[in-house]
């Protein structure tokens, strides 16, 4: 992809997430991607496989999802205004629609009733089930295989210092072939540039809950830490991990089971902890490679601010 028009949808995609409780119009997006309001929507879908209002439209329901679950005690209606619904029943229409299940039986898995019908299913394919929002409902060989009854012991809170990062972002979100072969790519580019394999510090930063967005449409950005001045050029890009407290969970075991020791900590340490996620995504540091050894060892880390 040209350069200009990558960082160009980068400078869109922050702008609507930055606003997504507000009122987006087409033509305020395209001011802000600098391109011609007649051009913009063609770009924008080319790029990013869906069109603008679609694109808009499934991430305030994301953003609302993870809020019924993780806010469990703000009203449905506050979450709706919070994420720019004009009101709660329009906002209820929509999650039905998109999800095949109302607010109330998000935030009741036990009421819910097994559905297809909703859009994420028909439109990406996507199977659904309330339940998998809540990682205290995964089965007794799970929770005794990874030992999640025990987060909020695990779980430390750490100062970070900035870090400058060199970044790649996976071209096909979650899917394991993307992800691998982005780490590939980084990783030669770092051991190009003198930093040896068992000295990079490897993060993953992580946008999506891939509970509830399409695997290929989740963000995942690869990154190694670098030191201060080293020049990064295209397809790479510099980035960094700002300075303050994070949340740190230390997770070893099967890959596929990381999404559960991800929620646990917004769902079983959060709630107590006297702080809330800070506007960063989520991180993941690898101190083993999967591939070779059969199970993943990591670090979660969810920056925090004070509640």
């Amino acid at each position: 992809m040209n350069k200009n028009y990558k960082a160009r949808i980068e400078n869109v995609l922050r702008y609507i997430e930055a606003n997504l409780n507000t009122r987006l119009t087409l033509a305020d997006i395209a001011e802000v991607s600098h391109f011609s309001p007649y051009h913009f929507h063609r770009i924008f879908s080319g790029i990013m496989g869906e069109t603008v209002n679609d694109f808009i439209a499934r991430r305030r329901l994301e953003r609302a999802v993870n809020q019924l679950v993780f806010k469990p005690d703000v009203p449905v209606t506050q979450v709706a205004l919070d994420c720019g619904f004009s009101s709660s029943a329009n906002f209820s229409r929509a999650v039905k629609l998109h999800f095949g299940y109302s607010p109330s039986e998000l935030r009741n898995p036990d009421k819910a009733q097994s559905s297809k019908i909703g859009k994420l299913f028909s439109k990406y394919g996507k199977e659904f089930q309330p339940s998998d929002l809540y990682p205290s409902r995964i089965t007794t060989d799970v929770i005794n295989q990874t030992d999640f009854k025990d987060t909020a012991m695990k779980i430390e809170v750490r100062d970070l210092e900035r870090k400058p990062l060199c970044t790649l972002a996976s071209p096909r979100g979650y899917e394991p072939e993307g992800i691998y072969a982005t780490w590939d790519k980084l990783i030669a580019w770092a051991g190009n540039h003198g930093i040896k394999p068992e000295e990079q510090q490897r993060f993953a930063l992580a946008f999506d809950n891939p509970t509830v967005t399409p695997l290929d449409k989740c963000r995942y950005t690869a990154s190694i830490v670098i030191a201060e001045g080293v020049a990064v050029n295209a397809p790479f890009e510099l980035a960094e991990i700002p300075s303050g407290k994070y949340a740190v969970l230390h997770y070893k075991g099967p890959v596929e089971e990381t999404i559960n020791a991800q929620l646990s900590i917004y769902s079983d340490w959060l709630p107590d902890s006297g702080f809330e996620p800070d506007n960063y995504p989520l991180m993941e540091r690898y101190l083993n490679d999967a591939r070779e050894d059969g199970y993943v060892e990591m670090e979660i880390f969810v920056k925090l601010k004070e509640l």
